[in-house]
């Protein structure tokens, strides 16, 4: 289901593609990666790294249907299953501590309340399900199968955040970043960098060019 948001217009043309391919493209080597000191650069490239493992977990649940998995592709799903673990929830930090406390203080930014309240009711939908198949991903590595319902459910949960995904990195990627980048002066932008980079144990910006 598609939510009413004042960003429309080329997010949801790219949001009509996602949906009736099945699942997000994925975009490598387009563009050098972006560092801490341009967060909205890199919260877009971590959108790249969240569509990348997404598709892993897809494909592998679409091809296997719950059967043995072989070695490479068990070393496939336990590091996308480790990056929604571990690393997906320090970009949602990211976003609702960092990024969008701040938009909510720009006048400018009025018009985008409602829709930012939305992203982060994405957020933790997504969590649910991310929950769902982190829980059936450990189960498949550990027992080798996995039942019919099992197997069926992983799918369904899959689907489900390959439809919030779309939705979600669309507006966000194509509406939402660019608006920060219009009402975000330079220092609100470096202190988001700032944030982003003490997430993930890194002293300062210039000390690392990828978010993990």
């Amino acid at each position: 289901m598609v939510w009413p948001c004042p960003f429309v217009g080329t997010a949801a043309r790219r949001c009509d593609y996602l949906r009736e391919n099945g699942v997000m493209p994925v975009q490598i080597g387009q563009k050098k990666e972006s560092d801490f000191g341009d967060p909205l650069g890199l919260l877009s490239d971590c959108h790249r790294r969240i569509e990348r493992f997404l598709a892993v977990l897809i494909k592998i649940s679409q091809k296997r249907n719950g059967g043995t998995i072989p070695d490479d592709e068990r070393a496939s799903l336990e590091t996308a299953l480790t990056y929604f673990r571990n690393s997906a929830p320090k970009h949602t930090a990211d976003e609702e501590d960092s990024l969008f406390p701040r938009m909510r203080s720009s006048e400018e930014a009025a018009a985008a309340l409602e829709c930012l309240a939305r992203l982060e009711g994405d957020h933790i939908t997504a969590g649910q399900d991310h929950q769902i198949v982190d829980s059936l991903g450990q189960l498949w590595l550990k027992q080798g199968t996995l039942s019919p319902d099992q197997s069926r459910e992983l799918s369904e949960t899959l689907e489900r955040l390959a439809a919030l995904y779309a939705r979600h990195i669309a507006i966000e990627d194509q509406e939402l970043f660019p608006l920060a980048g219009r009402i975000l002066d330079a220092a609100e932008l470096s202190k988001v960098g700032q944030e982003m980079a003490q997430r993930r144990g890194v002293a300062s910006p210039a000390d690392s060019k990828t978010a993990r």
